[in-house]
């Protein structure tokens, strides 16, 4: 393991495009050190981690599979081996696919699960030592305006996303005792770039969920409240949904 680093360390999964690099973004300007964890893009996470390094903050990144155990570990521990500590856990990966629920297969069903769901999981059993151990330990994951609304061929989807806002709920309880805060922000329709594989191209629910101001947030508006729960001026904040979705919806 490395010396031990003077500033926090963040994970961000599924961080090499999108949300995700915004949220790497966004804790870097904050202080954090930053490892990217995505699936395969390798030149999207070089990419992402080459602007941090430009703007004089130490990155890193792994290609990793989230949905499978071992991934897990491996993750982690490059956290640790670069920077030799972790502080800051973003499950962010997902993939958000449509398909009527009756064409749907058992693997497609699972294939969402497992990175959106199982990944959240897995990503925080193996962090939740490490983050015992940081002064200010968060997780928090990155859910979707339809777990709350419901939305038709995304039945996988919403079906994650929902399970997020219970895991979310489960680990506040269970981690409080150990510093830890857990809470998830929950982005409604956000204009990002879906020309990448697994991305659908204008997704049926957005004509349904429409901002009070008929426009759609960035990703920065969703980057902003993730940094706020990892920061210090959080740690009163726990088991919490917070919805970043311009009114489209009012729990």
């Amino acid at each position: 393991m490395s010396e031990v680093h003077s500033r926090p360390v963040a994970i961000v999964t599924g961080g090499s495009r999108n949300i995700g690099r915004a949220i790497a973004r966004a804790l870097a300007a904050g202080g954090a050190s930053i490892v990217i964890v995505a699936r395969s893009d390798k030149e999207a996470a070089e990419a992402v981690v080459r602007e941090l390094e430009a703007a004089g903050v130490e990155a890193s990144f792994v290609l990793a599979d989230v949905a499978r155990e071992s991934s897990a570990d491996i993750i982690v521990d490059h956290a640790l081996q670069r920077f030799g500590r972790l502080d800051i856990l973003v499950n962010n990966a997902a993939i958000r696919r449509e398909k009527p629920v009756e064409a749907m297969s058992f693997a497609e069903w699972h294939e969402i699960l497992g990175i959106c769901l199982d990944g959240a999981f897995l990503l925080s059993r193996a962090a939740i030592p490490h983050l015992s151990a940081a002064p200010a330990g968060a997780i928090i994951n990155i859910g979707g305006l339809t777990a709350y609304t419901g939305a038709p061929n995304r039945a996988h989807v919403v079906a994650a996303k929902a399970g997020l806002d219970g895991l979310t709920k489960a680990l506040a309880v269970e981690l409080a005792p150990r510093g830890i805060t857990v809470n998830l922000v929950s982005p409604g329709r956000i204009g990002t770039d879906r020309s990448h594989a697994g991305a659908e191209k204008n997704p049926a629910h957005h004509a349904r969920n429409v901002t009070l101001s008929g426009k759609e947030g960035t990703a920065e508006d969703v980057a902003a409240m993730v940094a706020y729960l990892a920061g210090p001026a959080a740690r009163f904040v726990t088991g919490q949904t917070v919805h970043v979705n311009g009114g489209a919806f009012l729990p």
